[in-house]
């Protein structure tokens, strides 16, 4: 990559680049959002169930704890942890999912993938500087973001991204801590948020081989589940750490050889960071547990379907009639397709502004 071709110069700070990344990150609109985006329940359904912000900041706090644990950086896997979700749009995934097919049914063959709006997101849409678009992060920030674990080989993106990241080969190693730190957060707080909500139980749990560890672990400790809310915060605990404890055990060794601090890997170079293969198997049929459970709750479908919905309507009614776009958005009509501008606006916002823009084009929802 060209000196400047990304990034501006930047005056003397007192702070490393990965922290400064994860300043500005912290400081943006798109994060503040979070707070009012779908993780599994919808915001308005309580106070106790998780977000997009929620997640991230776990997320944060895991991959944190597994980098400080091999002495490597801990800024900037927190960095990206925190921006790794920036790119979802309101609804979670259901949301996105919506927004593809509707730029792919107008013939937009691009879609919409949320790991590659995230980038967009801290990369283009922000606006901090005057004459510079994005965040202005470090390289292996913006990496990490793109990326997660694997090499992100996409037929949808610019030949210029493939020029600047070299598509075929993996990421730092924090990142690909941040994958995992993702996959182990949600795990845990989706079956906590669960259970809080009653969509699923303990009992439904015990069917899968590693929720049955868990709970004898639990168990040990003498809490009765009848003490619902310390049972469900030891068993998150648990969990989180029995599957922190066991990526750290099989990992150490995957380090001997392997330059620890090398910024990207081949991709024929083996993950350094995982789990056993038998906790994987495990881990796989948990999460198909939670999907058919959980996730496909009549409850969660009915709410998901609402989501989709005003997604649907908001891009109808938007590509028809453009000059609802707020300002920032309707000026980006003459530099870029249509379809991206609406839909870079919906990704933008919010479960609750979603649903309320909606509603005041149909009606209630």
């Amino acid at each position: 990559m060209k000196p400047n071709e990304r990034f501006h110069e930047i005056d003397k700070d007192f702070r490393n680049p990965y922290a400064r990344d994860r300043d500005r990150v912290i400081h943006s609109g798109s994060f503040r959002k979070l707070e009012y985006k779908t993780q599994v329940f919808l915001n308005h359904e309580g106070d106790f169930f998780r977000t997009r912000l929620t997640h991230s900041i776990e997320v944060s706090q895991i991959a944190r704890s597994i980098t400080a644990h091999f002495g490597l950086n801990e800024s900037l896997a927190e960095a990206i942890a925190l921006s790794h979700d920036l790119g979802h749009t309101p609804f979670g995934h259901v949301g996105g999912d919506t927004l593809d097919i509707c730029l792919k049914n107008d013939g937009f063959k691009n879609g919409f993938e949320h790991n590659f709006q995230s980038f967009r997101v801290v990369s283009s849409l922000e606006k901090r500087y005057n004459g510079f678009d994005g965040l202005n992060l470090t390289f292996a920030t913006l990496e990490g973001i793109l990326k997660h674990s694997y090499p992100y080989k996409k037929s949808f993106l610019p030949s210029k991204i493939d020029e600047q990241f070299n598509l075929d080969t993996h990421p730092s190693i924090e990142a690909m801590i941040v994958d995992r730190a993702d996959e182990i957060a949600y795990m845990s707080h989706d079956i906590d948020d669960g259970i809080n909500s009653g969509f699923i139980t303990f009992d439904d749990l015990k069917s899968s081989e590693l929720a049955y560890e868990i709970l004898d672990k639990v168990k040990a400790e003498n809490v009765s589940q009848e003490n619902s809310e310390m049972f469900r915060y030891r068993f998150s605990s648990h969990l989180i750490n029995h599957l922190v404890y066991s990526l750290l055990e099989y990992s150490k060794d995957k380090f001997d050889n392997l330059e620890i601090y090398s910024s990207t890997y081949d991709a024929k170079t083996s993950l350094p960071i995982g789990f056993a293969p038998a906790l994987e198997t495990k881990i796989k049929k948990l999460k198909k547990l939670l999907f058919s459970k959980l996730y496909q709750h009549k409850n969660i479908v009915r709410r998901m379907y609402a989501g989709r919905q005003a997604v649907e309507g908001i891009y109808k009614g938007v590509m028809e009639e453009d000059k609802m776009l707020p300002k920032f958005y309707y000026e980006q009509l003459g530099k870029r397709e249509k379809h991206r501008v609406v839909a870079d606006y919906i990704a933008s916002m919010s479960d609750r502004y979603a649903l309320s823009f909606y509603n005041e084009m149909y009606g209630k929802l």
